[in-house]
């Protein structure tokens, strides 16, 4: 895996190849490049290379101050199972602009052992947390057609 750079050059990254992992993920299926543009834009993002490709994407929405929100973290099937997501997401732990921030939010359905690894763990009073999803959102989230 040292054969992988992590860089958060905007410029770098293989925004076609970026909404098409999204586009068939469980949590934006069908996302369009359009959104995904915005996304970037509002967002400190990560990419992983190998020899040139993007193999790797996350991405924190964040003050830079209090809080931060981990999302889309997406790594090419050839390159799973290699720790690269958790090393994506500690990158944001460990970079100097998210030093003192209180709190790092992330959601997954199915990864939760690969970010426990690295410190995250379920919500200590899930009763203060309240969400507002789209109608789309919620359809989706709920399982209802």
């Amino acid at each position: 895996m040292t054969d992988i750079i992590l860089s958060d050059d905007k410029t770098r990254l293989d925004v076609a190849r970026i909404t098409g992992w999204l586009a068939s993920s469980y949590w934006s299926p069908g996302i369009e490049r359009a959104l995904v543009e915005r996304a970037i834009a509002g967002s400190h993002c990560l990419g992983a290379y190998r020899d040139g490709e993007q193999i790797g994407f996350a991405r924190a929405i964040t003050d830079h101050a209090t809080f931060a929100w981990i999302a889309d973290v997406w790594v090419d099937d050839a390159a799973r199972g290699q720790g690269l997501g958790r090393r994506m997401v500690a990158w944001f732990l460990d970079h100097p602009d998210f030093a003192g921030i209180r709190r790092v939010g992330l959601v997954t359905r199915d990864a939760h052992g690969v970010y426990e690894k690295i410190g995250f763990h379920a919500l200590i009073r899930p009763e203060r947390f309240m969400e507002r999803l789209s109608p789309e959102a919620e359809k989706r989230t709920r399982g209802t057609p």
